[in-house]
């Protein structure tokens, strides 16, 4: 999981759209429901750094759920890193960007991903993570 620029403050900012619980208390959670899957977490507000990740993940792992934040309406060069490797990649929003302003329907770096899921809250990385796992079958 590759979580993008402000989702380090789950649980405090905007609660009434993201919700009140903290990503690393839901990561415990999908850990727990998820004992057999190896579940990497990397959040960062610094693009680059999220390309960095991409690619690092992207070589060693069967698939990526990333969320890129507000990244996911302007950055190529995320969408390029993306592309770039073999790994499956699911891009997930906790909100419906669709229903709310219309920068955000302009998804950039969901054109690199092999399926989105959006606005349902954190429930969109368990659901990933079902994908995934059903793909494998």
């Amino acid at each position: 999981i590759i979580n993008g620029p402000n989702l380090n403050l789950l649980g405090k900012r905007e609660p009434e759209i993201y919700g009140f619980q903290s990503f690393e208390e839901y990561l415990e959670k999908l850990r727990a429901e998820f004992p057999g899957v190896v579940i990497d977490y990397y959040q960062s507000n610094v693009e680059g750094e999220i390309i960095n990740s991409i690619q690092d993940a992207g070589f060693r792992n069967d698939g990526i759920i990333i969320n890129p934040g507000g990244y996911s309406h302007t950055s190529v060069a995320i969408a390029d890193a993306m592309k770039a490797v073999p790994a499956k990649i699911i891009e997930v929003h906790i909100s419906n960007v669709f229903s709310r302003e219309e920068f955000r329907r302009v998804m950039v770096t969901a054109t690199s991903a092999n399926g989105m899921i959006s606005g349902l809250g954190l429930d969109v990385y368990r659901l990933a993570i079902l994908a995934f796992l059903r793909d494998r079958q």
